[in-house]
């Protein structure tokens, strides 16, 4: 499957030059997808260049590119220094992530990704997962429903809406979107419908695939395994993975603030390079999922 069949890479040019890539580095993409970054970063290395790549969704592992500078390692990025580790790796030159969701898997009507089909609810980007979002539309307590839906989705209707679910599902289970868009009905307003479905999927998303506790280990890790004056290169779609991202790479902490020494300085682990960068209106037209991307680089400090 080509790449731009498979998912069309958001902010391509920005985000590898981002990496201000060295011919002979060594380089990580954690967000392999249809190696749309992946190519373009091979294609700046040299000989003595290594990329690896981390997807844990086998539909990726299709994509794999035939390189000899370039590994595919078939697992989730937040054991990212576990496995660099493995495969002999202690410091990187730069490191990139595409946090979105790929075109393929909302394309795919059975991933149960997107409110365009029918199909049983999935949204496990690792198949071989046990928890789905049939799982915990149905088992998870009303409580636990309303927080991720509150945070997650950051939805008003949050209450009403984790009350409706754990209401109907006593009648007969929620396991299709179509199912679960007629239980949450009452809470959709017809002006922005397709908004607040969105809302709804990614916080069951989010939750299926702990996508914001995996987003916090990778960053820690990250401060790791980048070398001095080694660079991070960021794509988020959503505010919560952004000011994730924005506020670690501002203090290297994702609450609070760092200690300050007698003379007033902080102890940080980046320091950010330009301003956030966003896709042009072209760019939007020929690919309408990049409409919501932030890119964020930052520079490891030593």
């Amino acid at each position: 499957m080509s790449e731009q069949v498979y998912h069309i890479p958001v902010l391509l040019k920005e985000t590898v030059d981002g990496l201000a890539i060295k011919p002979d580095g060594v380089y990580v993409d954690v967000t392999f997808g249809g190696g749309g970054h992946s190519r373009e970063i091979l294609s700046r290395l040299g000989e003595k260049g290594k990329l690896l790549a981390f997807d844990q969704d086998k539909d990726a592992h299709e994509n794999a590119i035939d390189d000899p500078r370039f590994q595919l390692v078939p697992y989730n990025f937040r054991y990212l220094k576990r496995y660099l580790r493995f495969y002999g790796v202690k410091k990187v030159d730069g490191v990139l992530g595409d946090f979105g969701v790929s075109s393929h898997q909302f394309d795919v009507a059975e991933r149960g990704f997107s409110t365009r089909f029918d199909a049983d609810l999935d949204m496990r980007m690792d198949q071989s997962a046990v928890l789905s979002a049939k799982e915990v539309v149905n088992t998870y307590e009303e409580i636990e429903l309303r927080r991720m839906f509150s945070i997650y989705g950051e939805l008003r209707s949050a209450p009403k809406m984790a009350r409706l679910i754990v209401e109907k599902r006593q009648e007969s289970p929620i396991n299709t979107t179509e199912r679960l868009k007629s239980v949450i009905d009452p809470c959709l307003d017809r002006r922005k419908e397709n908004k607040i479905l969105a809302q709804v999927y990614q916080a069951i998303r989010i939750e299926v695939n702990q996508e914001i506790q995996v987003l916090k280990e990778f960053l820690e890790q990250t401060t790791e395994v980048l070398d001095e004056g080694g660079r991070l290169s960021l794509i988020s779609y959503h505010s919560l993975e952004d000011r994730l991202v924005k506020r670690f790479i501002r203090s290297g902490m994702f609450e609070g603030e760092p200690e300050k020494d007698m003379f007033g300085n902080v102890d940080v682990p980046y320091k950010k390079v330009g301003g956030l960068i966003v896709p042009g209106q072209e760019e939007i037209q020929r690919n309408s999922r990049a409409r919501s991307a932030k890119l964020r680089i930052a520079q490891r400090l030593g």
